[in-house]
């Protein structure tokens, strides 16, 4: 007769005392380590694992922090995936956020002892960054800056019937203003608005008026729009700021992206106000960017609201490192070099076909993401894998995520460094096993 099982299970305290597990414990806490310890015994009593070998796989199978959020490889080809985290931060950006990970002087002048204000290296380096801006504040995403304006400028907003999009999610932005109390002054048609219509709608109850950059979809065909600059000539003297909503958060124009609007421009052109995200374009961490006349700025630091809304110093310190550091990897990403891209494919694909791998290197198109340049493609090259390699990728450590065409997998490489090809090639290695 066959010993009981569960007598061959090596006790818990027995596992935890172990020094693998003992330091385990202290790096990722002791209930997630007991967490995995109940898991590989249950594995030893169904006979998958050796109680000699239960410290070795409570090991492999502890996560690599104590967060559930798992670092992946982006091979979709979209630059900014909100799915995926939008902007990855550049090295700077993370060395700074570890340093400001513990007791900082966010808000403490160390000259005098005394409270200082808060963020100020963030802030000007916002304003270096975007010279036409009198003063800038940072709110913790874009929508909360769209909230907090509607909130702080109140009466009712002018807005064109046009503009009034859904940024994801199911979430729409005159359903976001009207939520702030805010009262929506329609003007125009869906595809058409002149600037008679914005003045025709002007009353003592204006808070402002308000453009918002359509950046998901695209109209074509017998449309009109009012440019800001029209926009602001017109309103000049009236006592009625001009706010303007550019989404993306792209600093200055760039040759890559010619029809996307950028912050300088906007308030070049005469924009109040000009609001945008952090972690798109920017290549930063998640925020909300408002820039724009001193005065209003300033009223809406002094809303009550603002207090809910601002940022944590961790954002205010990878947001400054984005803008004084290194081009972040977004920049980077537009900046690729499609013949560079399709060098990296080919390697990558003869390093895969001789260990036996079906890959080939293909040209492909990237796209921005997060709601930019929708109908700009990126020229760009990937890595044909067949259909069968996206759930074993998506599953494996690290992850890949790719996207499927057809009956085939395509690892796009314009969304992955350089530095990422090894790892690729392994997980798809992996993978094949």
């Amino acid at each position: 007769m066959s010993a009981d099982p569960r007598r061959q299970v090596p006790r818990t305290d027995s596992l935890l005392a172990d020094p693998r597990l003992v330091a385990a414990a202290d790096r990722l806490g002791r209930d997630l380590v007991k967490v995995a310890v109940r898991e590989v015994q249950q594995r030893v009593r169904q006979g998958e694992v050796v109680p000699g070998d239960a410290v070795a796989a409570v090991v492999a199978a502890l996560p690599g922090t104590a967060s559930s959020l798992r670092p992946v490889l982006n091979a979709t080809g979209v630059l900014v995936h909100t799915n995926l985290g939008r902007a990855p931060l550049s090295a700077a950006a993370v060395e700074a956020v570890a340093a400001a990970a513990g007791t900082t002087d966010v808000e403490l002048d160390l000259g005098t002892g005394r409270r200082g204000p808060r963020g100020v290296g963030a802030l000007a380096a916002l304003l270096e960054a975007v010279p036409a801006a009198g003063a800038a504040l940072v709110v913790n995403n874009c929508a909360a800056a769209l909230a907090l304006v509607a909130t702080a400028l109140g009466g009712e907003l002018v807005i064109a019937r046009g503009e009034l999009v859904e940024i994801g999610d199911g979430f729409r932005i005159p359903e976001l203003l009207e939520a702030t109390g805010a009262r929506l002054r329609e003007v125009g048609t869906t595809n058409r608005v002149a600037l008679d219509d914005y003045l025709g709608a002007l009353t003592g109850s204006t808070g402002a008026v308000l453009k918002v950059h359509p950046s998901n979809f695209v109209v074509r065909g017998f449309t009109r729009a009012v440019p800001v600059a029209e926009l602001a000539r017109a309103l000049a003297g009236r006592g009625v700021p001009l706010v303007a909503d550019v989404g993306s958060g792209l600093l200055r124009p760039h040759p890559v992206l010619p029809d996307e609007p950028d912050l300088q421009s906007t308030l070049a052109d005469g924009a109040d106000l000009v609001l945008a995200s952090g972690d798109k374009l920017l290549g930063g961490p998640q925020a909300g960017l408002v820039l724009g006349r001193a005065d209003l700025v300033q009223r809406l630091r002094r809303h009550p609201l603002y207090r809910a809304l601002r940022v944590d110093k961790t954002t205010l310190a990878a947001l400054e490192a984005t803008l004084r550091g290194p081009l972040p990897p977004v920049g980077e990403m537009l900046a690729a070099d499609a013949a560079g891209l399709h060098r990296r494919a080919e390697a990558l694909a003869a390093r895969l076909s001789a260990a036996g791998v079906d890959a080939v290197a293909v040209g492909s198109r990237a796209r921005v993401g997060g709601g930019g340049a929708p109908e700009q493609p990126l020229p760009s090259a990937a890595v044909s894998l067949p259909a069968g390699f996206a759930e074993p990728l998506r599953r494996g450590t690290p992850p890949v995520v790719g996207h499927v065409a057809g009956d085939r997998t395509l690892l796009d490489l314009r969304s992955l460094p350089p530095t990422a090809d090894d790892c690729l090639a392994a997980a798809v290695l992996a993978a094949a096993r």
